[in-house]
C-alpha cells in the first residue's frame, strides 16, 4: 500500500522559499497523481497544486508563478517548491494521491490517505 510522507516545511519570512517533499513508500509512485493540499487554521482544506502520472502540472490561481511542482520517479518523491511565500500561504500543506481534475476549474480529488502533512509558517 502507497504511503506518502510530508516534510521540508518550516518558518520562513515573507518572500521567502521553501522545497516539500513528499516521499513514497510501500508502493511506487510512478503510476498516481500526487496532489498538494493545504489546511490553514479555521479553514477548509484546498488544493495548491497538482501532478499527473505524465509529468502534467496544475496549480490553484493563488500560487501560479510563485510554486512549482515536480516528481522524481527514480527518488519516488515529489516536491513541492514554493518561492515568494506570503503570510497567507500559512497552513498544514499535504501530499496524497488525486486525480488531477482541472475542468471545469482545478480541482483536484484525493483518493489515497491523509498523512500527518507538514507546517509551513510565513511570518516576519
Amino acid at each position: 500500500q502507497l504511503q506518502l510522507v510530508e516534510s521540508g516545511g518550516g518558518l520562513v519570512q515573507p518572500g521567502g522559499s521553501l522545497r516539500l517533499s513528499c516521499a513514497a513508500s510501500g508502493a511506487t509512485l510512478n503510476y498516481s497523481g500526487i496532489g498538494w493540499f493545504r489546511q490553514a487554521p479555521g479553514k477548509e482544506r484546498e488544493g495548491v497544486s497538482c501532478i499527473t502520472v505524465g509529468g502534467g502540472t496544475n496549480y490553484a490561481d493563488f500560487v501560479k508563478g510563485r510554486f512549482t511542482i515536480s516528481r522524481d520517479n527514480g527518488k519516488n518523491t515529489v516536491y513541492l517548491e514554493m518561492n515568494s511565500l506570503k503570510p497567507e500561504d500559512t497552513a498544514v500543506y499535504y501530499c496524497v494521491q488525486a486525480l488531477c481534475v482541472t475542468k471545469p476549474r482545478f480541482a483536484p480529488r484525493a483518493f489515497g490517505s491523509w498523512g500527518q502533512g507538514t507546517q509551513v509558517t510565513v511570518s516576519s
